[in-house]
């Protein structure tokens, strides 16, 4: 139980906590630490019900794989992959394929059942099937985060200052909300089976509430003032802030957004919760105005064209295209106004050039207070500050680019789906949704190939291009000779290199063996014998090698023998004497 829990964790924390170590004269060690943090880290996954339910079905690495999802190495988790079984990534591929399922079945039957594939009496209700097992899905875990009740207050933080993140009101209102979105599914479907004939403007009541709703909370926060400490102060209370009673408070709160300064992080999050209040409301007002061009051509019959009907979604596509394109350029000139050597491509006063003016353009839309808009008097900007606005510059450009790449894919579908309505029989409704079946059938491809295909082993690309070009790779063995390694040159390994000729080939054995071994002794200094002293046993013995009594590793130096065929002459010797390579035998030890 939490009250077993708790009582457990208050005596290990008498026990392993440093501080009670270090009263009892123990010296407090890094394991020390370790075992305490680890046992506060249970205590906090046993006191939650939702990280308990988590770490019971997921274990410790899953949990803190969903707590936090970076935290993961990647390496580990290449490695864990790339030594999986096939079975394991047939798993994993599966996951992926019942996903693209689950995705595109319900549009797919829609297209069927629209074509009159499935029959002309098809029964909508189990045509829109798909829809039911989700929304069942949902209306579960929206009742499973009601009956968890209110988030308990974690220990440290005073009663005063904790807020519940999820409040149950703001839980029960996305509950009524999904019922309202259910209601309109079941409408909808009792429309097409003609079991009721009421108007479309009658069926999408539950809409009208939701988008309400959505409105009033998005008109709050739009209109919302951000003021600074100093001027609520100074200007409208007129009273230093310890001075306010808790009633001034919590009306300053409904009203005002305090934040420390105009420079401050806080007045950044707020004035960008303020403009995407603004840009939602835009596209609510859009959607609202499609919605009632729908009803009027559907409930009146006016011969309206349906590209006509659709032209708040084209006025949508191409303000979220263009409001990507203004935030990048806004935070562009946000990064030439603090750093203009750097992103203003010159210095701060240069304005020559294509005649654009550095300052004013780093004026217009700054989120600071207006003060020293030039690079004149302006502090020179940090290396951590100059990456962090590169890195906001980069994420902008790329929101612009998917932007732009997302919305241009969907008015591909948009004006496929029009086109269908214009005229019913110019196709078949599959290729409304073909380019997206295509694309999740590239992706699916890609996902196979790199989950089947992914393994540890690196090809050693070097070694394809010396092959392919006629020389023998790093760590070729010959057949006669063996493991070839590079000479060490003039290393310290070199005063353990011992010259052994290499055996002969087995037609020469007997030749071998009637040469006596004065004639091997009888060579020059320095010079290397080119023929073996003994055959068999001894020839295996002096080929591998022995290791010293120094317990030094032994690298022998091979000298191919002549063709007994072709006596060499001086020159050609000398030649072969300069072909001579090593190989270390440490393997073989």
């Amino acid at each position: 139980t939490p009250e077993e829990i708790k009582r457990a964790y208050k005596k290990q924390s008498l026990l392993t906590h440093p501080d009670k170590l270090a009263q009892k004269g123990q010296q407090v060690t890094a394991a020390d630490q370790e075992r305490f943090t680890n046992m506060k880290h249970a205590y906090e996954v046993l006191s939650d019900p939702h990280k308990r339910e988590t770490f019971d079905a997921l274990g410790a690495k899953g949990l803190k794989w969903v707590e936090e999802p970076f935290s993961m190495d990647p390496a580990e988790m290449a490695h864990n992959f790339a030594t999986s079984s096939f079975l394991d990534r047939s798993k994993i591929f599966a996951i992926f394929v019942a996903i693209a399922i689950g995705i595109f079945v319900q549009p797919i039957l829609i297209c069927l059942a629209v074509d009159g594939i499935l029959g002309p009496q098809a029964n909508w209700f189990a045509v829109l099937a798909p829809i039911w097992l989700w929304n069942a899905f949902i209306l579960f875990y929206h009742v499973r985060v009601i009956m968890m009740g209110p988030i308990p207050r974690p220990e440290g933080i005073p009663e005063e200052e904790w807020v519940d993140p999820l409040p149950m009101k703001r839980r029960y209102l996305s509950l009524a909300r999904f019922l309202l979105v259910i209601i309109f599914e079941v409408l909808i479907a009792l429309r097409l089976q003609n079991v009721i004939d009421w108007k479309w403007s009658v069926l999408f009541i539950p809409i009208y509430i939701v988008e309400a709703v959505t409105l009033y909370k998005k008109v709050s926060i739009a209109r919302m003032q951000i003021v600074t400490v100093e001027e609520l102060e100074t200007t409208i209370m007129g009273k230093p802030f310890a001075e306010f009673t808790q009633e001034e408070k919590d009306a300053i709160a409904k009203t005002y957004t305090l934040v420390p300064s105009h420079n401050s992080p806080e007045f950044a999050g707020a004035y960008k919760m303020k403009l995407r209040a603004r840009r939602e409301i835009l596209r609510l007002f859009l959607r609202a105005l499609f919605v009632v061009f729908f009803i009027l051509q559907l409930d009146l019959g006016l011969d309206w064209s349906w590209w006509l009907v659709f032209i708040p979604v084209w006025v949508a596509s191409f303000c979220i295209c263009f409001g990507s394109m203004q935030n990048f350029v806004f935070i562009q000139t946000i990064a030439a106004k603090r750093d203009p050597e750097f992103f203003g491509g010159g210095s701060a006063n240069d304005n020559s050039g294509d005649g654009v003016d550095v300052e004013n353009q780093a004026n217009y839309g700054a989120m600071g207070d207006g003060d020293n808009p030039g690079g004149e008097n302006q502090e020179p900007i940090s290396p951590e500050k100059r990456e962090a606005l590169k890195m906001q510059i980069a994420m902008s450009g790329q929101q612009v680019v998917s932007s732009c790449c997302s919305q241009s894919f969907l008015l591909l579908i948009i004006c496929l789906l029009v086109a269908k309505l214009q005229n019913p029989d110019v196709y078949a409704a599959m290729w409304i949704i073909f380019p997206t079946l295509l694309i999740a059938g590239v992706i699916l491809c890609c996902l196979g190939c790199m989950i089947f295909c992914v393994s540890e082993e690196i090809p050693d690309f070097d070694a394809m291009g010396t092959a392919a070009a006629g020389q023998p790779p790093s760590g070729y063995s010959d057949p006669e000779v063996g493991n070839i390694a590079p000479s060490s040159g003039g290393n310290e390994e070199s005063a353990n290199v011992v010259y052994v000729p290499p055996p002969p080939p087995p037609h020469q054995h007997e030749q071998a063996s009637e040469t006596s071994g004065a004639e091997a002794q009888a060579s020059k200094p320095g010079e290397l014998p080119t023929t073996s002293a003994n055959v068999g046993d001894s020839t295996a013995n002096a080929y591998y090698g022995e290791r010293s009594s120094s317990q030094q590793p032994v690298n022998l130096l091979i000298s191919s023998p002549p063709p007994q065929e072709q006596p060499m002459d001086t020159t050609s010797k000398d030649a072969a004497m300069d072909t001579q390579v090593v190989h270390s035998i440490n393997s073989l030890d």
